[in-house]
């Protein structure tokens, strides 16, 4: 009798502790009287935790700000919010508990393609909705996801041109040493091979690595016009600044990337940036209305700090997720939400965007960029939206598109 009890109180035990886990969430379906459950999965620590932090930011922002509007259909968004700490293997956990446990309605979330990449067979096996806000190296496709950030070829096919047009045409390539980097700079060099430029050397490096000085001396000797970069994270700061520190400026070589948010120019200083080239679908200087309104809202909850693409994109895909919820009867049916999110269209702040009802991908703005010594970039071109090509017919003119299948 005394066991049957102590067991009854464990289980009792259990049972509470389970309820109690993420972030307060009270069960129950996904279109509860408490609202439409969303998870928000990016990491509040670790690694990655300077960049997803503000992601996460710009998500709740988002959240709170279509609550205070009405909700959707007359039901308020319940942001369940899980941190995996920039370890991929932890992201896969926290999507399943997402989904089986809090049974969201869908994820927003993820950072690194490795991230991405161990969160897919997760939604892909329980039926889930994963919206990744991130810019990646395309080459993949998934019916559970929705990529609302740029893939390659939505910069580089212009990018590439005006910078060879304008700056010179000998590369000297370095990038930080996983998937994205790489496949990105297969792009990049069929570009150059196709307009007539030409690369005098390529490097990668570890992850999170921020001593440059032998890759720096290794760029003086080959003397390029252009150094490419493909560094993320700490790295891009860090380069940046030991470039300036051996001193190198933008009048001797020209830095040209993709990844240099105004986040990144605010850690490497004004000084450090100024001259270089960045483009990106969206700039804090992006002149929009909607815009305007994203940033003073976003400084006046979370303080004066620079916002970025990589906000923006999590921002808007917040209120991409409540234009096909409000089109949705059933928010657990996920084939219906998914299928809802075809052809839509919005006012983002880097201006109108639309989710590719085929390939599940965002057709998106492109800006190029030069860094200002206030941490800022100064807009030079303009693109307007460009579909995006998941597989570029650059590097893959015979690839048969899997959404076709």
């Amino acid at each position: 009798m005394r066991k049957r009890s102590w067991m009854s109180v464990l289980a009792a035990g259990l049972v509470l502790t389970l309820a109690l886990t993420g972030c307060g969430n009270s069960g129950g379906s996904v279109g509860s009287e408490d609202g439409i459950k969303v998870g928000v999965l990016f990491s509040t620590s670790g690694q990655t935790a300077l960049g997803e932090q503000s992601m996460a930011n710009a998500t709740l922002l988002a959240i709170d700000e279509i609550n205070a509007d009405g909700g959707v259909n007359g039901k308020k968004l319940v942001p369940i919010q899980e941190d995996y700490a920039s370890d991929p293997s932890m992201a896969a956990t926290k999507a399943k508990k997402l989904l089986m446990q809090d049974q969201v309605a869908a994820i927003i979330g993820a950072y690194t393609s490795a991230s991405r990449q161990a969160v897919l067979p997760i939604v892909e096996q329980n039926d889930g909705l994963l919206v990744y806000p991130m810019q990646y190296e395309g080459e993949e496709y998934s019916d559970n996801i929705i990529y609302t950030g740029p893939v390659p070829n939505q910069g580089l096919q212009m990018f590439v041109p005006w910078l060879l047009e304008n700056e010179g045409k000998k590369f000297f390539m370095i990038g930080s040493d996983y998937v994205f980097p790489v496949e990105t700079n297969k792009q990049v060099k069929a570009l150059l091979e196709m307009n007539g430029g030409s690369v005098v050397g390529e490097e990668y490096v570890p992850m999170g690595q921020a001593e440059f000085a032998s890759l720096i001396n290794k760029i003086k000797e080959a003397k390029p016009d252009i150094v490419f970069s493909t560094l993320v994270a700490e790295s891009v700061s860090a380069f940046y600044k030991q470039f300036a520190n051996y001193g190198l400026t933008s009048e001797d070589i020209v830095i040209a990337s993709t990844t240099p948010t105004e986040s990144d120019l605010a850690a490497m200083g004004g000084e450090a940036a100024k001259g270089h080239i960045t483009v990106q679908p969206y700039f804090q200087t992006v002149d929009t209305p909607e815009n305007k309104s994203f940033i003073e809202s976003y400084q006046k909850k979370y303080g004066d700090e620079p916002v970025n693409t990589q906000m923006e994109s999590a921002y808007y895909s917040v209120y991409l997720l409540k234009e096909a919820l409000a089109k949705t009867e059933d928010y657990s049916n996920t084939k219906q939400l998914i299928a809802n999110f075809a052809e839509l269209e919005l006012e983002a702040p880097q201006g109108k965007i639309q989710v590719d009802a085929k390939n599940h991908h965002t057709k998106l703005n492109a800006y190029i960029g030069i860094a200002n010594d206030q941490a800022q970039f100064d807009i030079v071109e303009t693109f307007e939206p460009i579909s995006p090509e998941p597989w570029s017919k650059l590097i893959f003119p015979d690839h048969e598109e899997p959404w076709n299948q």
